[in-house]
């Protein structure tokens, strides 16, 4: 067995909810407060451990099977992506396919869960985040062919690990249009303003915090961590793209690996800060926006 393989994979998980807490320090920095301790993330997911789940008569299995497989789902995502020029855990042709699927089981999941309570609120959000998650998929889609295309290569680990800083140089108009069409997709995949806002209490402007209003003690702390593990999967794609740095040193790599995950994180925070959410009405032109990025990105590659 190949122990450097796993170490992309014990990486985030282990440092997956470090990013949400640079967000809100970013965020916080600049309202001008202090912010919450860096290890908020870690205090709350224990807190919500100890704690009991209490299940509505109306719900079925359905509603307490959500929570688990979309963790399932966010570990076997975790498993797909390789970091600093270490290979994935599974590695393997057109996994780069599974791992848009294995995405969307997770939500699938969360979605069923959401209408098995019969509330209207979570059907609301349900509709919602199914509908934006149409426009978001063929963006991934397109971003991830035309790097498979780009590298001539069907996996992931081959597709990220093999980048050199030299491809900016020859192929970084297609590049750059990928990045960007990443970075709209990982915001709308995390419920991140300007598409969500996961800090949101009013019902009726909630998208994916409305699927899971009726979960609470393990149940909540299975989606809060999820939540974090989805964010470091597609944020580790796009850190190796705009940090492909192979100085043949494993700690060298690895380090400007993380700086990358938390200079990403403080952009994110950055957006949200300087950013008001959009109307609901408008999210679907950011989405197809995203999609005409990374089309023109596999026009260009396919020159």
């Amino acid at each position: 067995m190949n122990w450097a393989a796993c170490v992309p994979m014990a990486a985030g998980l282990a440092a997956a909810p470090l990013l949400t807490s640079v967000i809100n320090r970013t965020k916080a920095f600049f309202a001008g407060r202090q912010g919450p301790p860096l290890l908020q993330p870690y205090y709350d997911l224990a807190k919500l451990l100890g704690k009991g789940a209490v299940y509505s008569r109306t719900t079925t299995w359905v509603f307490r099977a959500g929570p688990v497989v979309g963790l399932a789902g966010a570990v076997g995502v975790l498993a797909l992506i390789p970091a600093a020029g270490l290979p994935a855990l599974a590695a393997f042709p057109v996994d780069w396919i599974v791992f848009a699927y294995v995405l969307s089981l997770g939500r699938f999941f969360t979605v069923l869960a959401a209408l098995d309570t019969g509330s209207a609120f979570e059907g609301m959000g349900a509709s919602r985040e199914v509908f934006f998650a149409a426009l978001a998929e063929p963006a991934l889609f397109l971003a991830l062919a035309a790097l498979a295309i780009l590298s001539r290569n069907l996996s992931l680990s081959g597709i990220l690990s093999g980048l050199q800083p030299g491809l900016w140089m020859e192929k970084g108009p297609a590049l750059a249009l990928v990045v960007g069409a990443l970075f709209v997709v990982l915001l709308a995949e995390n419920a991140r303003i300007p598409v969500d806002d996961p800090n949101t209490h009013l019902e009726l402007t909630m998208i994916h915090e409305g699927m899971v209003l009726d979960h609470c003690g393990v149940d909540l702390a299975f989606i809060q961590y999820s939540a974090g593990l989805k964010l470091w999967a597609l944020s580790a794609i796009i850190v190796s793209l705009v940090l492909p740095v192979r100085a043949g040193s494993p700690a060298l790599d690895s380090a400007a690996f993380l700086a990358g995950m938390a200079g990403l994180s403080v952009a994110v925070g950055t957006v949200e800060s300087c950013m008001a959410r959009l109307r609901l009405l408008r999210v679907p032109a950011l989405l197809l926006g995203a999609c005409a990025l990374a089309a023109l990105a596999l026009v260009l590659v396919l020159r």
